[in-house]
Order: structure tokens, then C-alpha cells, then sequence
């Protein structure tokens, strides 16, 4: 079954991060950003679930992510963004990555602009 609910986990390119850093922080957006859905709008995480969870990884940088998450809220469409503990790589406080929905697919098109990771 195909699903028309996505989730679109933004990663900022522009830091250098390894890519088992990467995974990490689109890791911890996709699960902030779902653990918002199922409060909000648990029956669009049902059909998301059933439909594959699909997700869409891309790139971006610090001011894309930022307009993003403001356009997020401003449509109600959960999201999250990761601010790195600062443990590794990273300075405290660094925003990493930014997870959108899940939603249907038509909530996330001006997502589709950006780049695949």
C-alpha cells in the first residue's frame, strides 16, 4: 500500500558533521517531530504507518531550516528541530536537522524544492 503521508527530515549541510552524526540527528528530528504527530494528529501517523513511514532526507542550510520550521508552524504541521547536546562534533546548542510531519504529501510540497541528501 502506498501512502500519500510523508515525513521531510531537513540536515544542515553547511557543518561538516560525519555521517553517523547525520543519522543521529535526522534520527532524533524524525522522532521529536513523530512523537508531536501522534498527539496532534494520530490519525494521520495511523495511515503513515500502514502507508511504509515513508521519508524523504534533504539538504539544506541554517537560514532554509529556519524558514522552514516557521512555515511548519504557521500551517500547524508538527515538526522539530534538533539542537545538539554539544557531546561530539558540535557546539551546544547547534541546529542540526529539522523533521516536518508526518503529513499528506500535499501539506509538504514547497518542501519538494529542496535537494536530496
Amino acid at each position: 500500500m502506498v501512502s500519500d503521508i510523508k515525513q521531510v527530515i531537513l540536515v544542515r549541510k553547511d557543518l561538516g558533521m560525519g555521517k553517523g552524526k547525520i543519522a543521529a540527528q535526522a534520527c532524533h528530528a524524525s522522532l521529536g517531530a513523530f512523537r508531536k504527530a501522534v498527539k496532534r494528529t494520530p490519525e494521520v501517523v495511523k495511515r503513515w504507518e500502514q502507508g511504509g513511514e515513508a521519508k524523504i532526507v534533504v539538504k539544506v542550510d541554517l537560514k532554509t531550516m529556519i524558514e522552514f520550521k516557521g512555515w511548519a508552524d504557521g500551517e500547524t504541521i508538527p515538526s522539530y528541530m534538533v539542537q545538539d547536546a554539544g557531546r561530539t562534533q558540535l557546539e551546544p546548542g547547534t541546529k542540526t536537522a529539522l523533521a516536518i510531519g508526518p503529513a499528506e504529501a500535499e501539506k509538504l510540497k514547497p518542501t519538494e524544492e529542496l535537494q536530496l541528501m
